[in-house]
């Protein structure tokens, strides 16, 4: 039985040791590739985009090379370690990381999340905290998470490009954070919100803390796919309300948790200011829309629509109005000078909604007096179809 197992751990130390090396032989052969770009197109996201698209057809090729190419180039910034901000989907300068060719985790990470969703891969950058030494490094940090032919792995680019040793950035390529399964993943790094750790059975904080990598409670299974997608469609401040439940029910262990649960709640609070301005939005579409309604009424209806076409345009604007004022219903405490923006805003749309109606019966008058002409626009669009 002894030998049966030696023999087993020296196979799976030589099947490690081959895919290790395949591993290497991808990486160097993407990296002499990328490595390649011109140096004026690497002060733009887009501009590395492309070129990685005219070079790699495989989404696995595309993120290695947005990986190498980072962890070549980007020095990790060491004394503004401190200077993180630590909401999810931050507004990072790239362009700035791109021109000083420095930053912290952050600027790694939208870095790279930028890239990757411009040549197609999708890519979120996550906030969380991790552990060196098997011991919780009490700062904050970001990583990402990206979909790569339909599977979930976790790319951490900052640590990719070296560590700190004696207060100093020691650059030192490490491609075992590419590319990295889930499951592995959460033996070092955490996100707050349980939702990123892209696993059926989640861990809590604590487990975290105790080493545990694997959920004990195997009946609570947590179906992250699903959760995602319904993400994915939620808008701002309900994605907040959504991972700050998830948060609390995950556990809070340490100040890090404490503050992060702290500033999403804090953000909440400001659905207010983001629903209004999702209502000034559609507001604003639906004047753009009227007036190029105006534009095409005023050039004689031309080219030609049909009857329920044309009204069609106009129950469109309308739509566009009242998905305004069912936003602006939904605000429940605004302070007092988002009330007067709500009201001025409400008044708004009713006087355009008093237009539109104008506009309608406009309309109908046309459409009676001018039939016969339209019924000759229309045969003629209808021969010239033919």
């Amino acid at each position: 039985m002894l030998n049966a197992r030696i023999i087993l751990i020296v196979l799976l130390l030589l099947l490690n040791g081959k895919a290790e090396s395949q591993t290497r032989k991808e990486f160097n052969a993407v990296n002499r590739v990328v490595l390649q770009i011109p140096d004026s197109l690497t002060y733009s996201t887009q501009n590395i985009a492309n070129y990685i698209d005219s070079k790699f057809d495989k989404q696995k090729e595309k993120a290695m090379a947005i990986f190498c190419w980072i962890v070549e180039n980007i020095q990790y910034d060491y004394n503004s370690r401190y200077l993180l901000d630590n909401s999810e989907g931050s507004n990072i300068n790239n362009e700035r990381t791109l021109k000083t060719r420095r930053g912290v985790c952050f600027n790694y990470s939208n870095l790279y999340c930028d890239i990757a969703k411009q040549v197609g891969i999708k890519t979120y950058v996550i906030t969380g905290y991790t552990k060196i030494d098997k011991k919780i490094d009490p700062n904050l940090h970001a990583w990402c998470a990206s979909l790569i032919d339909d599977k979930w792995y976790m790319i951490d680019p900052s640590r990719g490009a070296g560590h700190i040793q004696n207060e100093l950035f020691v650059k030192e390529i490490d491609y075992k954070q590419f590319m990295v399964k889930p499951e592995r993943f959460i033996k070092t790094h955490i996100p707050f919100d349980p939702l990123w750790q892209f696993l059926d059975h989640t861990i809590t904080k604590q487990e975290f803390r105790d080493g545990i990598s694997k959920s004990k409670n195997e009946k609570a299974y947590f179906n992250f796919t699903d959760s995602i997608e319904t993400y994915e469609k939620q808008l701002k401040f309900e994605q907040l309300l959504a991972s700050i439940k998830r948060i609390e029910s995950n556990g809070i262990t340490n100040y890090l948790d404490y503050v992060y649960l702290r500033d999403a709640k804090l953000n909440y609070r400001k659905k207010d200011d983001q629903i209004y301005n999702v209502a000034v939005k559609h507001y604003n579409d639906g004047v753009y829309m009227t007036n190029d309604y105006i534009r095409y009424a005023n050039n004689y209806f031309l080219p030609y629509k049909s009857d329920t076409e044309v009204k069609q345009m106009l129950n469109d604007i309308n739509s566009q109005y009242i998905i305004s004022l069912e936003q602006l219903d939904k605000i429940e405490n605004p302070s007092p000078n988002l009330e007067s923006n709500i009201l001025q805003l409400r008044k708004s749309v009713g006087q355009e909604l008093d237009h539109l109606e104008n506009l309608k019966n406009d309309l109908d008058k046309y459409l009676e007096i001018a039939k016969k002409y339209r019924e000759n626009l229309a045969n003629t669009k209808n021969t010239e179809d033919q």
